[in-house]
């Protein structure tokens, strides 16, 4: 079998199997990104489908982060279209990002401030009504009910992992951007953030997923789009492709998948 890397044409819709048509969560369109005369990525063009948990993957240096930070307009793109919900992304985009939620390498939070006071701290800023309410409910989905009034500087890890993801939710994202949403957890907290993503999309939220383990992403996501050098070598179906495969890509590129 020979599994290449599709292409996208510009769409402002797709279409499920059931005919109905939908506003794509995000498409990009020759998506550009050099940084100190290097180019980061490099014409990428994709869809991802609302209410789906699509894959990030790459090796190390493939883009993924760069490639996350302008979906959360953290960064801009240096030449190409963004469109998040169907609305181009400019600087000036304030209302679309209301609409995304960032799971980063750092965890955005007040290590001074209680768990509870820096959830309360994020509602207020995103005009969350009733934010304590709010916050209580995700320290409870997160596992962090009984540490609510406890300082940030005396969470473990895996701790401050998941009260960064309860952060990230705070404002009912339509959009969840997670990059290696499970760095320090240990395997039942992993199972658990699983469960939150996996409520999230049927939930109808939309869940960008990178994460090193391939086999275990490719279980709980709907799609896969991966990258090698800033270009989008592969994006399939999740269920069409084996961890074999996807190794191979990320390794070698457009070359790396020969027939099986």
């Amino acid at each position: 079998m020979t599994v290449q890397a599709t292409t996208i044409m510009p769409s402002d819709t797709t279409t499920d199997e059931l005919g109905t048509q939908s506003i794509p969560a995000i498409k990009a369109i020759d998506l550009c990104k050099i940084i100190d005369d290097r180019p980061i990525l490099n014409g990428l063009t994709f869809q991802i489908e609302t209410g789906k948990c699509t894959a990030l993957l790459g090796a190390n240096g493939a883009g993924k982060t760069t490639l996350m930070h302008i979906l959360a307009t953290l960064s801009s793109p240096t030449a190409g279209q963004l469109n998040i919900f169907g609305k181009p992304i400019t600087r000036s985009s304030v209302a679309t990002r209301r609409e995304i939620g960032m799971i980063g390498h750092q965890s955005m939070l007040y290590r001074d401030l209680s768990a509870l006071e820096n959830l309360i701290f994020f509602g207020r800023l995103y005009s969350v009504d009733k934010p304590a309410v709010r916050a209580m409910d995700l320290l409870h989905r997160v596992g962090l009910a009984d540490r609510a009034p406890d300082a940030v500087r005396t969470f473990s890890r895996g701790m401050t992992q998941r009260l960064s993801i309860a952060r990230a939710l705070m404002h009912h994202p339509k959009l969840l951007l997670a990059d290696e949403p499970f760095a320090g957890l240990d395997v039942p907290s992993v199972l658990a953030v699983e469960q939150l993503l996996a409520d999230l999309v049927e939930e109808g939220c939309t869940v960008v997923l990178s994460n090193h383990d391939v086999g275990r992403t490719l279980q709980i996501t709907d799609h896969v789009l991966v990258l090698h050098h800033g270009q989008v070598v592969l994006d399939t179906p999740s269920g069409s492709i084996t961890e074999l495969q996807i190794t191979e890509q990320m390794c070698r590129g457009p070359e790396g998948m020969g027939s099986t």
